[in-house]
């Protein structure tokens, strides 16, 4: 479907064109219309699904109709690169227009804190908000929600998972009652399902390609010890020109920093993300692999989910990740926009009943692939084992997780 089909006005047609988009994807073509009808809506959408621009343009399209100095809209979500990207991605669709938006997040400066104020109490049209910050703000008595026409929630399980669904629900209290309301998450567990009943009005609800990767996404998994990881991706990374922007997600922020060091110690040019670095410095993290002047960005999980980086070509999971869904949002990364990309999982001897759980909720078994001779070999495929003590791992023999002549030994 063209996007002139949504009768969007002429300056936001216009704002898409020089963007690149052609046809809208599914979930902007079953979301938009039920917006544009002032319907209260819960989606279900998974990373690269489009979802952003679903709820952004018909916002974006009545806003322009009755453009008027005053907070109308609010956008809650769980982290400040998604609140970053969700902003910047407002300014490209409303470039020909005279509406503003705002991200308001922790972690600025007092200049920050001055700007968020000046908006929300003499009025943006759009506030894009993370819950602990915008509380901040509501606590001080000056942000002025009194005429908001348009709440959405995006990311919302997210939300839920890193426990802001008291804050919403304060958030909630501050906002008139009659208003429209929009949620979107990648999964409908029971809390957000009792979330939605307290805060929507009859919602209309639609559901899209939940828990299942991108079919551009050609995904493999190696079985490995922890003592091999490191030496694995950098065997996996080296002479592969072709292979320019690399994503590794690792549990931990004290792995994230280990891989780190290791592939800049063999040469490679990465970089690291986590909740150590400032706001200032994780923005420059992105902006340079953005830009390519970074190859390889090691991160923790909450890059995961939310952020908009395209023409990445391999996603890499040091790590098995925890909840089934997160790697639906990890292997997400890759593969954007109709393109292709590689996404690898390594699988230690005690995540491999993890794993299989994940292969069951996507529906499709994972190619386990050999590791490289020189690496030994990996544990056997046990997926049915879901705890492997200390001792089973043999430190002496490579092939059976230990290490090689001066290599480092894992803590």
């Amino acid at each position: 479907m063209k996007f002139t089909a949504f009768n969007l006005n002429s300056q936001l047609l216009e704002a898409i064109d020089a963007m690149g988009f052609k046809e809208a994807t599914p979930v902007q073509e079953g979301a938009i219309p039920k917006i544009q009808e002032g319907l209260d809506l819960i989606a279900c959408a998974q990373t690269g699904t489009g979802k952003t621009a679903a709820f952004i343009l018909p916002i974006l399209d009545e806003l322009t109709q009755q453009h008027e100095m005053e907070t109308s809209t609010l956008i809650i979500v769980p982290t400040r690169e998604l609140a970053l990207q969700i902003d910047q991605q407002i300014q490209g669709f409303a470039y020909f227009t005279p509406l503003e938006s705002l991200a308001v997040y922790g972690g600025g400066d007092g200049k920050d804190w001055v700007q968020e104020k000046n908006a929300l109490s003499k009025g943006a049209d759009i506030i894009v908000a993370t819950p602990g910050k915008l509380i901040s703000h509501l606590a001080n008595g000056y942000a002025r929600f009194d005429k908001l026409q348009h709440l959405i929630l995006d990311e919302a399980d997210r939300m839920l998972d890193m426990g802001f669904m008291e804050d919403i629900q304060k958030i909630i209290t501050y906002l008139p009652k009659e208003r429209q309301t929009l949620m979107f998450s990648a999964t409908m567990p029971d809390d957000i399902r009792k979330l939605a009943k307290k805060i929507l009005t009859d919602p209309f609800e639609i559901n899209f390609g939940i828990s299942k990767p991108a079919e551009g996404v050609l995904q493999g998994a190696y079985l490995t010890y922890d003592a091999q990881k490191i030496p694995l991706i950098n065997s996996l990374i080296t002479d592969k020109p072709y292979l320019k922007s690399i994503l590794i997600f690792s549990s931990t922020k004290l792995k994230v920093t280990e891989i780190a060091r290791t592939l800049k110690k063999n040469g490679h040019k990465v970089a690291r993300i986590s909740s150590d670095l400032s706001q200032d410095e994780r923005e420059e993290v992105l902006r340079n692999f953005r830009s390519r002047k970074t190859r390889i960005l090691v991160a923790t999980d909450v890059l995961s989910r939310g952020i908009d980086i395209k023409d990445i070509n391999l996603v890499i999971n040091f790590d098995v990740p925890g909840d089934a869904e997160d790697y639906v949002h990890r292997v997400g990364r890759t593969a954007r926009a109709e393109t292709t990309g590689l996404a690898l999982t390594l699988i230690n001897e005690g995540d491999m009943y993890k794993f299989r759980q994940i292969e069951k909720l996507i529906e499709e078994e994972v190619m386990k692939m050999p590791l490289p001779e020189e690496m030994g070999e990996g544990p056997a495929w046990n997926p049915k084992s879901r705890f492997v003590p200390r001792h089973f791992k043999n430190r002496k023999n490579p092939g059976r997780g230990g290490h090689k002549k001066g290599g480092k030994k894992e803590r």
